[in-house]
């Protein structure tokens, strides 16, 4: 314990420190704000921040105790029983069973590098990658109460947003046969003995990966809240949204914009609801179906865990595939 506590001492005094900005800002604001003269902005950048990092934490909590499960309870031998040796197949199932993880952008990734470092070939990672966030029940369920309890845009969002995570993931395995790790020989200490293990002690294992888990990704998570706070408080949208007439426009920039506000795939309906009679159908999809997929944090997260290269070939072709289809698709929407 003393070990994992060392190993871990930057992030959890990187929390402490979060704790008591959290602490002296927002409970104890009337006995320090009032004595010291803090720029609003820093405080908007500040109340921005700890709302990304209230909103993702719950689920990336959630990522994190699926990947301690997974690290610990699933083998190599169940990961090659679940795949399909096929790869059309193993596509269609990476995408589908994605759709049901009730995890954002960021819970994700700690749960596809498990995955992946147990064998999950990478083009069946990038599957749930995309899928798990962006249309899974709980998504779904809050696009249709944003939008008025209107149902064409909560199954837009889930159809079309399926059909660019399979032509994704399609591409993905044409250009990517290997493990794309930075590490891919990441923690599989208890490959090998856990299985021996009374049940109780794999428990322990568990969540002990789970707590090594949160605090490898946790800091990752707390640089892009930090970047999407930043240009949140310090980048005016209304000069992004005064260039975007016309659909073509419209639609590049709701998609930056889901990319800079790095909003939690959960909530960023009512957002985008708000834009709702300014901008065009294709335009709304554009910013609930991109964000999910890929926005500031979640590059941060990936770049931590996979390899550059891939990450910026998938940062393309993510955003190449839902410009695209989305323009193929705008007469019919």
């Amino acid at each position: 314990m003393i070990n994992r506590i060392e190993r871990n001492l930057a992030e959890i005094t990187c929390v402490a420190v979060l704790f008591i900005v959290f602490y002296f800002t927002i409970i104890n604001d009337r006995t320090v704000i009032g004595n010291l003269f803090i720029p609003q902005s820093l405080l908007t950048f500040n109340t921005i921040f700890l709302s990304v990092l209230i909103e993702a934490l719950p689920f990336v909590l959630v990522g994190v105790f699926i990947a301690g499960t997974i690290q610990v309870f699933v083998t190599e031998e169940h990961i090659k029983k679940l795949i399909p040796k096929n790869r059309i197949l193993a596509i269609l199932m990476s995408c589908f069973i994605g759709a049901l993880f009730p995890a954002c952008e960021c819970g994700i990734v700690p749960i596809v590098r498990r995955l992946v470092s147990k064998g999950v070939p990478i083009f069946a990672g990038v599957g749930f990658l995309l899928t798990g966030p962006l249309i899974n029940p709980i998504v779904i369920f809050s696009t249709y109460v944003a939008f008025g309890q209107d149902l064409k845009i909560a199954l837009l969002r889930m159809f079309l947003g399926l059909i660019i995570a399979l032509i994704i993931t399609a591409i993905i395995s044409v250009f990517f046969k290997r493990n794309q790790l930075k590490r891919s020989s990441i923690t599989n200490e208890f490959n090998n003995i856990t299985n021996r293990f009374p049940l109780t002690m794999r428990i322990k294992a568990m969540f002990f990966h789970s707590v090594d888990e949160f605090f490898d990704v946790g800091k990752y998570l707390i640089i892009g809240g930090v970047l999407a706070a930043f240009v949140q408080t310090y980048i005016s949208t209304n000069v992004l949204l005064g260039i975007g007439e016309g659909v073509f426009y419209s639609t590049a920039i709701m998609m930056g914009l889901a990319y800079l506000l790095s909003l939690c795939s959960e909530a960023d309906a009512f957002i985008g609801a708000s834009f709702r009679h300014i901008f065009p159908e294709t335009s709304l999809l554009g910013f609930l179906i991109y964000g999910p997929m890929l926005d500031l944090k979640n590059t941060v997260m990936m770049m931590a865990v996979f390899r550059l290269r891939f990450v910026m070939v998938l940062m393309v072709v993510i955003t190449v595939t839902v410009f695209g289809v989305l323009m193929i698709v705008h007469p019919w929407i």
